[in-house]
């Protein structure tokens, strides 16, 4: 088991890893809209600017495990409002292209520091 962990996506704001390699799987933890400069600042703008800092973030943690957006096999996407699908949809049809990972896609009450999207991914490392 290898614990991930890179400067290029924002640290874990509490006592748990970015992602975690196992058996050749990469298991991140959710990413939300933070910067990536050691701030720990919520991007504080629409969901769509928040949504397109929680794909690099991720892409990140995922590069840094060994693998990558094209290497994903499952993600959840956690949004405080269920109006904003439309848009975070957009936004990850965009980021994943062809490759088109199984989904869930749930609404929470709250994210962390009020986010209005989380997303998490399992994926193979290359």
């Amino acid at each position: 088991m290898k614990f991930v962990q890179t400067d290029k996506a924002p640290s874990a704001i509490g006592p748990y890893s970015q992602a975690v390699v196992v058996d050749g799987m990469v298991y991140t933890s959710g990413q939300i809209a933070l910067l990536a400069d050691g701030s720990d600042d919520l991007l504080t703008q629409d969901v769509v600017a928040q949504t397109q800092q929680v794909i690099q973030n991720l892409k990140a943690v995922l590069n840094e495990a060994g693998s990558g957006l094209e290497s994903v096999l499952k993600t959840t996407i956690f949004l405080a409002d269920m109006d904003d699908f439309a848009e975070v949809n957009e936004i990850y049809a965009e980021a994943f292209g062809s490759h088109k990972p199984v989904r869930s896609t749930v609404a929470v009450k709250t994210l962390p520091k009020n986010a209005l999207v989380e997303i998490d991914a399992v994926a193979l490392v290359k």
